[in-house]
């Protein structure tokens, strides 16, 4: 039996906290949702313990499973916490120090002592190698036997894992950085070998380079971490399809993961954005901000006109990426991030996180320093006996005790006010990432729903849509394990990129037809390798566009326009409108410049048919009162629990509405029902009025 006609498929997306699992039964349409502490020491062991505890829950077999689909934080934690291997650099002679040189802006502009740009390989491990080509792909100097054996010479004698060949102008003609490569191969064939003309050939060397490195040094981490995983479910007699979320919101297959580790940097947040996308185009919401808060962090993402924004060039800790990305904007804010108070007598929140373990205070695990989850728990809005579906029992008490002793004393606060402030400052911090992200295309949040997901997402989003002036809020079906649901979903994708910088006129349009071949046949080649049948693959153009004289660019997407004079012409005025919606301004009568062609080679997989959730029939669907406090005092509250609430229901605020994985605070003035699908929806019925 082959995958595709298993029953089950499983979407997975493994965070620095927990690991949340989202599993499809094509025997009953239905979807189904598990969720457990992330294993930070092999996150392998939860992901497949998972499975097996979700499987004698959900009544289905490892044998069962024909998909799955991992979203995983690995490469991005990797980075954040500079746990990578010893690498070097290989780079034309006289551009070792690109790296550190990088962009000469300055982030700090009033430091005294501003902060270098990182550099992942030191200077005794960047060695010049003596060729160079021009901008045009013509050799200036072809590199000797000799020039060759000297590189390898030095890279023998230093004690490394990995190599990245980022040669000047490889993207234009890659034939110096294939022959180097060859005789590494040869002569050093325990190296993982990373090439800038493979993973980024595109102009600007620092760019290029940056993102070549940080392939390099990923290349052995998540090459050991597939293994492992491999091991674990070879032992289990586990054998489903693998298929790995890239940053791009697609997914491919561990060998590909493998070899270019760099593109999986937003593997987990993108099933967010993905599953956004959906639920925009079935709730006929073109325009959403969707917000996940999870244990260690909160991401956001913008559903504008039913797409997603897919940025070319993005940052992980002040290191440039130069690869297609769903734009995500993410802060160090979720339930496990630690409040504390600083010398000055100013309270925190972030970006530093708890974690996994020992996670928060009221986890019981360790933990000292107190977090938003201790502060929700401690005013009432999570209860401390039904956490993770019953599963974790909470320590109130611990949790109220850390925050008066870390936070309330240290400022002369009660443990409510305290609790309260780490509250009010999580939303504050929610609020701005949320309007920068918005802010900076030139948009209005008055204009958009919230879409709010993720385990800690849904007690915090009515008090940040009021300080945004949001007015609808929508709490999808298992918001909790919500990414999951967008992994599960993925379609396999590959992105290729072709930099030549010419005016985007008629004179371009023989070169923009030729790429576009070039670019279709590799991509086809690459979904042939994956099994993709022709009549499911799908071919995405865009083009990286400026005005002559920029030194930055806006992707347009090609759509159905036609290859020839008349389609430039159109994708032009696309240009110039874009550009005055993101900057407020456009110059229809200067000159446009193409950068970049770029090319999605896609792999539609068989979507899932889900059967839709209906609400349980229950004479009473409240599930008690509990005592919360709310602004400023404490309130005998009503709370229900999400499936039993039917159609006809409206909730009012204050309120919450609890299920196994999170819970939904409807603050005063907001009302909620349950809407298409079981999805619930809030409107601020003060705002209305």
């Amino acid at each position: 039996m082959n995958a595709s006609t298993k029953p089950v498929r499983i979407g997975v997306d493994i965070g620095g906290t927990f690991t949340d699992l989202q599993i499809f039964d094509a025997r009953d349409g239905r979807i189904v949702a598990y969720k457990l502490p992330t294993t930070p020491e092999d996150p392998s062991i939860a992901l497949v313990e998972g499975i097996k505890t979700a499987g004698r829950r959900y009544g289905f077999t490892l044998s069962d499973v024909g998909y799955l689909m991992h979203g995983t934080t690995i490469a991005t934690n990797a980075v954040l916490e500079r746990k990578l291997p010893a690498g070097a650099l290989v780079t034309t002679a006289g551009f070792e120090d690109v790296l550190e040189i990088g962009r000469h802006y300055r982030r700090e502009v009033y430091s005294i002592h501003p902060q270098p740009v990182p550099a992942l390989i030191p200077r005794n491990r960047r060695f010049g190698f003596h060729e160079r080509m021009r901008f045009d792909g013509t050799a200036e100097r072809v590199p000797t036997e000799a020039d060759i054996d000297a590189v390898i010479t030095q890279l023998a004698a230093v004690d490394i894992e990995t190599v990245a060949v980022a040669l000047l102008h490889a993207y234009a003609n890659s034939d110096h950085e294939q022959r180097l490569a060859d005789r590494i191969r040869k002569a050093l064939p325990r190296l993982d070998i990373s090439l800038s003309s493979v993973i980024s050939p595109e102009i600007r060397e620092y760019e290029r380079t940056s993102t070549t490195v940080l392939n390099a040094l990923l290349q052995p981490v998540v090459r050991a971490y597939i293994d492992r995983l491999d091991v674990r479910m070879r032992t289990e007699a586990f054998a489903p399809h693998l298929l790995i979320v890239q940053s791009n919101g697609g997914v491919c297959t561990p060998a590909t993961a493998a070899a270019e580790p760099a593109r999986l940097l937003l593997s987990g947040p993108s099933g967010g954005a993905m599953a956004a996308l959906e639920l925009a185009r079935q709730f006929d919401e073109p325009n959403l901000v969707a917000v996940d808060m999870g244990g260690t962090s909160f991401d956001v993402s913008v559903v504008r006109d039913n797409r997603l924004e897919i940025v070319t060039l993005s940052e992980i800790d002040r290191l440039p990426v130069r690869l297609p990305m769903i734009e995500i904007r993410t802060i160090g804010a979720g339930g496990g991030s630690i409040a504390r108070v600083n010398a000055a007598r100013q309270m925190t929140v972030g970006p530093e996180s708890a974690g996994a373990r020992p996670g928060p205070v009221c986890y019981s695990r360790g933990g000292t320093e107190p977090t938003v989850t201790d502060a929700n728990l401690a005013l009432g809005r999570l209860d401390a006996a039904t956490f993770l579906g019953g599963a974790m029992a909470l320590d109130r008490d611990a949790a109220r005790a850390a925050i008066l002793a870390r936070a309330g004393d240290p400022l002369g606060f009660d443990t409510d006010a305290a609790a309260a402030g780490i509250l009010r400052l999580t939303n504050t911090n929610l609020a701005a990432a949320i309007r920068v992200s918005l802010f900076e295309k030139g948009l209005d949040p008055r204009d958009f729903t919230m879409l709010s997901f993720g385990g800690a997402g849904s007690v915090h989003a009515c008090a940040v849509a009021d300080e945004l002036g949001i007015r609808r809020i929508i709490f999808p079906v298992d918001a909790s394990t919500f990414s999951a649901r967008g992994v599960l979903m993925a379609d396999i994708e590959h992105a290729f990129g072709r930099s030549g910088v010419q005016r985007f006129d008629g004179s371009a349009v023989a070169w923009v037809h030729s790429c576009f071949e070039s670019l279709k046949a590799e991509g086809a080649a690459r979904l042939e390798a994956d099994g993709i049948a022709p009549n499911d693959r799908q071919f995405e153009l865009s083009a990286d566009l400026r005005y002559r004289g920029q030194a930055f660019e806006l992707s347009v997407p090609w759509g159905e326009i036609p290859l020839d004079e008349s389609g430039i012409g159109e994708i032009g005025l696309r240009f110039h409108a874009q550009h005055a919606q993101r900057f407020s301004y456009a110059s229809p009568e200067d000159a446009i410049e193409l950068v970049t062609l770029r090319l999605a080679a896609i792999g539609r997989m068989a979507r899932p048919q889900i059967s839709a959730q209906q609400p349980s029939h229950t004479d009473s669907p409240t599930a008690g009162r509990r005592s919360v406090y709310v602004n400023g005092q404490w309130q005998d509250v009503t709370t229900w629990r999400r499936a039993a609430i039917r159609d006809s229901l409206e909730i009012v605020g204050p309120a919450i509405v609890e299920e196994d994985y999170t819970a939904v605070y409807v603050a005063p003035g907001w009302s909620l029902t349950r809407g298409r699908d079981g999805h619930l929806v809030a409107v601020n019925n003060e705002e209305l009025a």
